[in-house]
């Protein structure tokens, strides 16, 4: 096992970095210093800063996320699906001495065309941590990846996040709500509208339908939105991938997420693990790690 490295989760609006040695995290640091946010300063600057104090000239950096795109600190190719987990470790981009930034992954086919960073690498670990044939990773833009035990074969990518964000702030949906509360009775709505309509698009009028009648309170309507939105997705994506209710499925994000997703899941007879989203990055990490110091 190597016996210390720096992981760093770099986003487009974020950075989180952490310092692990002999296999603890004895220090982790995080700013508001995405690829979008970098306010002027180079991307090896806001990096030096991140890691002061940390490294020496033989401590291994393994970057994940944006800072591998064409908006970040050098490009990193896209690794083809099917991709084997092993070469996510044997085709690094080095950006200086002993740092590297982990490739992302890619879809072209007649059907697809499909891109991700960042998500490979908790991919990778929940490989590890809670072996599936169908991860779903929630977010902005969620994530659902066929894999089996050696290899990503297909993955694809639905904006439900984005979606709501945009409906939500930028729509006639949203136009003049006030402060949104959260309600469980109004996702739970939702979500079994959602999951049991296949019709999602003349669904999203009735909503701003549903609260200028007063069929549904105007301070709930973002939660009403996100279960129809995700049940709509869980239950698209479930029959797309013709999935069985006995096939595990494993779920990687945040407590909230992975609880909404799960109760649209459960909804269709479906039983998720559920796995932290910083759990599975840095069990990625550590294998990259360990791969890299072999």
């Amino acid at each position: 096992m190597i016996s210390g490295y720096i992981a760093i989760d770099w986003g487009s609006t974020n950075l989180r970095a952490w310092h692990y040695q002999h296999g603890v995290c004895v220090d982790s640091r995080q700013a508001a210093a995405g690829v979008t946010r970098l306010n002027g300063r180079s991307p090896q600057a806001v990096f030096d800063e991140i890691t002061a104090g940390w490294r020496n000239e033989n401590t291994p950096v393994l970057m994940a996320g944006m800072v591998g795109s064409n908006a970040g600190w050098k490009i990193a190719p896209y690794l083809p699906c099917p991709a084997p987990f092993a070469s996510f470790s044997q085709q690094l981009t080095p950006v200086l001495d002993n740092v590297w930034i982990i490739p992302g992954l890619s879809v072209r086919s007649d059907d697809n065309c499909n891109v991700m960073r960042g998500e490979e690498t908790q991919l990778l670990g929940a490989k590890s941590l809670s072996p599936a044939p169908l991860y779903i990773m929630p977010g902005t833009h969620c994530k659902w990846v066929q894999a089996d035990d050696r290899t990503v074969q297909d993955f694809r990518t639905v904006m439900t996040g984005e979606l709501h964000h945009i409906l939500l702030s930028h729509s006639l949906v949203g136009a003049g709500l006030p402060e949104q509360q959260a309600s469980q009775s109004a996702f739970s709505a939702g979500l079994e509208r959602g999951v049991n309509d296949n019709a999602l698009l003349p669904r999203l009028f009735e909503v701003r339908a549903a609260h200028v009648l007063g069929e549904l309170p105007r301070s709930e309507v973002s939660d009403f939105l996100s279960g129809l939105l995700i049940g709509n997705e869980v239950a698209t994506m479930t029959r797309h991938y013709a999935l069985s209710p006995q096939r595990p499925v494993t779920l990687v994000a945040g407590p909230s997420l992975s609880q909404r997703y799960a109760l649209a899941l459960s909804l269709l007879g479906f039983q998720a693990s559920v796995l932290e989203g910083d759990e599975a990055f840095q069990a990625g990490i550590r294998s990259i790690a360990n791969a890299v110091a072999n």
